[in-house]
């Protein structure tokens, strides 16, 4: 059962050691909007968004105020529109139309992000798919809280290089598009491998057509809870580590079932998935950096920081799939640059580069992330990026993402500030030699050979 006691068992965490839910998102099944007519299409789609949602973030501010538990965003995420405007859209400009009308509900019920500006396109792009994607520079710099996703490969099919190299001219003419904000649309923008339907983290939130027409899915996050359970435990060995880390990540998230069911039950929507990932912010003491140093490494980067990263990761779900019966989405660690102070400061003295961080993201939640490039960085470098980081998520059947900012006008050693949770990031070099030739080849790269499992 639970109940208000397991609540104020984590008082301390929430008042000292920045334990949050960091978002409620409500997914919402917009396949019963569909229509061949544009504008009854972008109808269609605010009237079922702000019907549906008008109440979520009243109802998140109740529970929030009611349980002493902060809950930082109130989000939405849709089925994929290149689905959903596939009839009605014939160009690029026809999809931008509807990334308004996405924009425009979300301030209406004044959520803080709405996902699924998206398009699936692991094995082949349809017309439909690929006038998205080359609308998503424009609808992102026209927009302010509608967010953007690519799945361009999968374990199963193998991956789109075509779509890969699309996506690496996207970023570059998203970075172009929106340069007067030092590039911030790219914050707004991921690209995947293996994209899972669940999620409730931004930017990657979409609704995926398996799941039912309305859904609510909590993310919670307390990485400044685990460094502090791991203070108490300093000179101990592995196995106690790894025991503090399970106990610490089942309170944190009972938390979020809590909040989760609580807001099901209020707005009479079922309950999802808990995502028990741990979500860094800028914030000083909420940083999954501070963990890994905490476990033994001098700086993020230094020899074992792989190693330390898969204990952690394991760990929390360890902890987590004995504290709900439905945890989804991505959860593990997610290691972003700009939104970790101990990763930020560990780029600044030399000590993480993105060749590291590449590693690591094979044991961690999702992949490179928030990660700011120079603005110079040719498009099919970015390319390169995306294809080595789907790769890994291909092979080692679990989600990988790339979400870099090409900073215009920013070479290395500079910084580049978001604001709010999107935080602050140095510029960090990338490989100068070229992947053109490879990237141009065009096709599929085929599914691994462990994907034939039927």
């Amino acid at each position: 059962m639970l109940n208000i006691f397991e609540v104020n068992e984590t008082n301390k965490m929430i008042e000292q050691e920045n334990l949050d839910v960091r978002t409620i998102t409500l997914g919402i099944s917009l396949l019963d909007c569909i229509d061949s007519d544009l504008e009854k299409l972008n109808h269609n789609i605010y009237t079922k968004i702000t019907t549906l949602a008008k109440n979520l973030v009243s109802t998140g501010n109740e529970i929030e105020k009611e349980f002493g538990i902060p809950i930082v965003n109130k989000r939405i995420s849709v089925t994929p529109i290149a689905i959903i405007g596939g009839s009605a859209c014939k160009e690029p400009k026809d999809f931008v139309t509807i990334a308004k009308t996405l924009d425009k509900a979300a301030k209406e019920v004044d959520v803080n992000f709405i996902g699924g500006y998206s398009a699936l396109v692991s094995k082949g792009m349809t017309k439909a798919d690929e006038n998205l994607i080359k609308s998503i520079p424009e609808a992102l710099a026209v927009t302010e809280r509608v967010c953007s996703s690519v799945n361009v490969g999968s374990t199963k099919t193998g991956l789109n290089m075509d779509a890969v190299k699309l996506m690496g001219e996207i970023v570059l003419k998203t970075a172009e598009y929106t340069k007067e904000a030092d590039s911030l649309g790219c914050a707004k923008l991921v690209v995947f491998c293996n994209a899972p339907d669940d999620n409730p983290f931004m930017a990657g939130a979409f609704h995926g057509v398996t799941e039912a027409d309305a859904i609510i899915n909590v993310g919670v996050s307390g990485p400044g809870v685990v460094r502090t359970a791991l203070t108490k435990v300093r000179d101990a060995d592995f196995e106690v580590l790894c025991e503090t880390i399970k106990k610490t990540a089942f309170k944190v998230t009972r938390v979020g079932q809590l909040v989760a069911k609580e807001a099901s039950k209020r707005l009479g929507i079922p309950f999802g998935i808990v995502d028990l990932s741990l979500a860094p912010t800028p914030a000083v003491g909420d940083s999954v950096a501070d963990i890994l140093q905490e476990i033994g490494l001098e700086r993020v980067g230094a020899p074992g920081t792989t190693a330390a990263l898969a204990l952690l990761n394991d760990q929390v779900k360890k902890g987590g799939v004995m504290a709900s019966s439905y945890v989804g989405g991505l959860s593990g660690a997610f290691i972003p640059v700009s939104e970790d102070q101990g990763m930020i400061d560990a780029v600044t003295v030399g000590a993480l580069t993105i060749e590291k961080l590449e590693a690591m993201t094979c044991v961690c939640s999702v992949g490179l992330d928030m990660i700011a490039i120079p603005g110079d960085t040719s498009a099919s470098t970015i390319a390169g990026i995306i294809a080595d980081e789907a790769a890994i998520g291909m092979i080692n059947q679990k989600t990988t993402a790339v979400r870099v900012i090409p900073v215009i006008g920013k070479g290395v050693g500079e910084t580049v500030e978001f604001g709010g949770l999107l935080g602050y990031a140095p510029v960090m070099p990338v490989n100068s030699f070229s992947c053109e030739a490879f990237v141009k080849r065009g096709g599929r790269i085929p599914a691994p050979i462990h994907s034939f499992k039927n």
